[in-house]
């Protein structure tokens, strides 16, 4: 058995390994960078190792400096997480040529499966159902247009090196093809060092499914049943289950047969994810579900599986790579109840979901979910060069309304600032009615974005709960405390800085945080002693409230205190976040309409399109392609058309 493990990575999925680590009496080393010093997984491993500057591509994503790191502390092994070199055969090879143990599959396995195209050739060759689409060798524009137009539109762009919804671009006419493709090309070079792309028929009722599988040393593969991933946000996951609604037993048999010939095609061992899109367009069927691609490593939402089977699934890795056979036959695995996940982000809804960066002042989750797996405590900071993952928060529960309503209350408390999260969002995606009922689709936060962006400002209710309760937890009255009225209280400035004594009438007034002014009455002495239904804690600090009311949080304030943008022309250019521009579309002088893309922004990963707010001419463009810029820069003026 493995005695000493190096974690190649961060966040909340190396705090995860290192739990089961700790559990089998193995030693953890983590590893770090500049801006991870102080993160949680460097001090919750028994060594650390700092490996180089705060950009993945100069500290997380250098084999070398990692192995390295493995060899100096003694360490026998390596698990890469998910992410960063996860998928890296070369890393994988390098790792075993080091004569450690790798955590992961087989290097010829994690190649056979990297390149999406190579991966549908084999599997259409395993009796694997493939989706209709094109992943030829001529990458020439011309012949992708042509082959785009055979499938018929709409289509999706995909780079064969891809994943985690980068280098993905729908395009729903032929017009738009070109331009969308260059956009992909991009993104996927920046992201994956590989251009290339392939195409797939788009389907227009997806649901997006995947099965579980694992392999050992030994020719056993099983799989674990499948999970939904189905809501999703520009491809990437948001809210996944196990098992999937709607799947009945035939169906469930037959896609749970092919991922297992799959893993069967590649020799796999380890955990792995085979990767389904389903036409759910008259429900869940066998002849309607097709291989999309295959995921060589430990998922984000793994702890789904783990939660309905009773498996722990990072201990199984460990146990395979030290060369034992899988702990269970496939007869042994049965699904056990319903088991739900959300990805608590650092982003903001309202805004496009751009990451919110910054410390953690305040973090807190109610005890009501069975399991939080988090890399970031109250304190911490969320940096601008890593995925903004807060936290995944999972609930199990004997039925899925059961495990919907328990992840539910979970969110509606959760309290985080000053960062911005997508708490608010997730408890609207959790209580929507088409996601309660199960009628899922890729499409379906597209199509509902605006309902489910949580409002500005709180309800009267909740804003009176929170001004009540403050003054009850921060007076001090006369001993005759069981029949208060306002001539009871003796004076005393509480800590929100305003005061109340025998001439004060019982209301304040309160500003939201980007909102208006709003007047409160608060009502000793009859007290409220329960919360309304959906809010979650209020915490009174120097000269405001933090409440949380259905998981978004909002701060309020005695005084009028303007925010960074409040005087900002209403044509101005703004950096959302910190990066870089890869892109400028327009020069000083030019017209442009409502809507119109100015430049292009990259950031994470991930581009962001920053566009005219109305028609006009551009001014003060102050930004080339290749400018770095700081979050709130100006990066050009729109002055409003003359009418």
């Amino acid at each position: 058995m493995i005695k000493k493990l190096l974690i190649a990575n961060r966040g909340e999925i190396a705090c995860r390994i290192m739990r089961t680590a700790r559990e089998m009496y193995i030693d953890t080393v983590a590893v770090y960078s500049d801006a991870d010093a102080n993160a949680l997984h460097v001090q919750l491993a028994d060594e650390a190792v700092h490996i180089g500057p705060s950009p993945a591509a100069e500290s997380y994503l250098i084999g070398e400096k990692i192995i390295a790191a493995a060899k100096a502390t003694g360490a026998d092994a390596i698990h890469p997480g998910y992410g960063f070199l996860s998928e890296n055969a070369g890393f994988a090879q390098a790792v075993m040529d080091a004569g450690l143990v790798w955590v992961g599959p087989k290097p010829e396995s994690i190649e056979a499966m990297g390149l999406k195209d190579a991966a549908k050739k084999l599997m259409r060759a395993a009796g694997v159902p493939v989706t209709p689409g094109y992943e030829g060798e001529d990458q020439s524009v011309e012949r992708l247009k042509k082959e785009a137009e055979a499938i018929g539109y709409p289509v999706l762009i995909k780079a064969v090196a891809g994943g985690g919804g980068k280098g993905m671009r729908k395009v729903d006419a032929a017009e738009d093809f070109e331009a969308a493709l260059e956009s992909c090309r991009r993104e996927a070079k920046a992201s994956f060092s590989n251009d290339e792309v392939l195409l797939e028929k788009w389907i227009t009722s997806p649901r997006h499914i995947e099965v579980q599988v694992f392999g050992d040393s030994h020719g056993n593969v099983v799989h674990l049943f499948e999970r939904d991933c189905s809501l999703q946000r520009r491809h990437q996951k948001v809210i996944e289950e196990a098992p999937a609604p709607g799947m009945d037993e035939a169906t469930r048999e037959a896609i749970c047969a092919a991922a297992v010939r799959a893993a069967k095609a590649v020799d796999y061992e380890g955990a792995g994810t085979i990767e389904f899109i389903a036409d759910a367009s008259e429900g869940l069927r066998a002849d309607r579900i097709f291989f999309m691609e295959m995921n060589t490593r430990l998922q984000v939402e793994h702890p789904v599986t783990e939660e309905i089977t009773g498996v722990d699934l990072v201990e199984w890795q460990l146990r395979v790579a030290s060369g034992e056979p899988i702990p269970l036959k496939q007869e042994d695995l049965s699904i056990n109840g319903w088991a739900i996940e959300a990805r608590l982000y650092a982003e903001d809804p309202a805004k496009g979901f751009l990451p919110s960066t910054g410390r953690l002042e305040y973090f807190l989750l109610a005890d009501w979910s069975s399991r939080v797996e988090s890399g970031v405590a109250r304190g911490g900071e969320i940096s601008p060069f890593y995925d903004p993952m807060i936290a995944k928060v999972i609930a199990h529960g004997p039925s899925r309304e059961r495990a919907i309503e328990k992840l539910s209350k979970a969110i509606s408390m959760a309290l985080i600032y000053p960062v911005r999260s997508n708490s608010g969002f997730l408890w609207r995606c959790l209580e929507d009615a088409d996601f309660q009922s199960a009628k899922l689709d890729t499409g379906l936060i597209e199509r509902k974005y605006k309902e489910l962006i949580p409002p500005e400002e709180p309800s009267d209710e909740t804003l009176r709960y929170a001004v009540t309760r403050t003054v009850r937890e921060n007076l001090i009255f006369s001993k005759n405390s069981s029949s208060l009225s306002p001539s009871d209280v003796i004076e005393r400035e509480h800590i929100l800085g305003f005061r109340l004594n025998q001439d004060t009438e019982n209301s304040v007034t309160l500003y939201v945080e980007g909102g208006s002014s709003r007047n409160v009455e608060h009502y000793p002495p009859h007290w409220p002693e329960n919360s309304p239904d959906g809010v979650g804690a209020t915490v009174p600090r120097a000269g405001y409230i933090l409440v949380a009311e259905k998981g978004q949080t909002y701060r309020l304030s005695l005084r009028f205190e303007p925010t960074g943008h409040h005087h900002a022309h209403d044509g101005d250019i703004i950096a959302p976040m910190p990066g870089k521009v890869i892109a400028v579309d327009v020069a000083d002088g030019d017209a442009v309409t409502a809507g119109q893309r100015l430049m292009v922004l990259e950031a994470m990963k991930m581009e962001h399109a920053l566009t005219a707010p109305f028609d006009g001419t551009v001014s003060g463009l102050v930004v080339s392609a290749g400018s770095q810029v700081q979050v709130e820069a100006l990066l050009a003026i729109v002055e409003p058309k003359e009418e």
